[in-house]
């Protein structure tokens, strides 16, 4: 999962869920969703009063740290150099959800376009939300039976 995602669920209005964050909830729901610590940070990071921080601190408690393996940052500079000389461009922390997801065989849920620009020259899965809004579309009371076949 994403740092954007995360944002979306964590601090947008319940007012304002989306399609996404409800997907999120689901996903949590199934216990379907695991972190990385650099993702905890960059969730942490930059939140202006002790108390949101307190808060959303609590919040991601419920969700223990996957592992990360030196094989993982091996594999993320070893992703980084393929993408560049591709001329695409990503963050550290990208690389690294990237390699941690290939070597557990985890789907990214990401809304970052930067993620399909890595599974076009490493072999990563990408979490696809359009299977589940249309099955839902067909019918919306069995959301249960859709996240079976992701």
């Amino acid at each position: 999962m994403d740092t954007s995602i995360w944002s979306l669920a964590l601090r947008r209005a319940k007012e304002d869920a989306s399609d996404i964050s409800r997907e999120l909830e689901s996903l949590i729901a199934d216990h379907r969703v695991v972190i990385i610590g650099p993702i905890r940070q960059e969730l942490l990071s930059g939140i202006r009063s002790g108390s949101q921080f307190d808060n959303l601190k609590k919040r991601l408690a419920a969700f223990p740290d996957e592992l990360i393996a030196s094989e993982d940052y091996e594999e993320a500079a070893r992703i980084f150099n393929i993408c560049r000389q591709k001329g695409i461009q990503g963050s550290n922390t990208d690389f690294l959800i990237c390699a941690v997801a290939k070597r557990r065989q985890f789907e990214i849920f990401t809304i970052d376009k930067d993620f399909t620009l890595f599974s076009e020259v490493v072999a990563i899965m990408l979490y696809k939300m359009e299977k589940i809004k249309q099955a839902r579309e067909l019918d919306p009371n069995r959301d249960h039976l859709l996240r079976s076949g992701n």
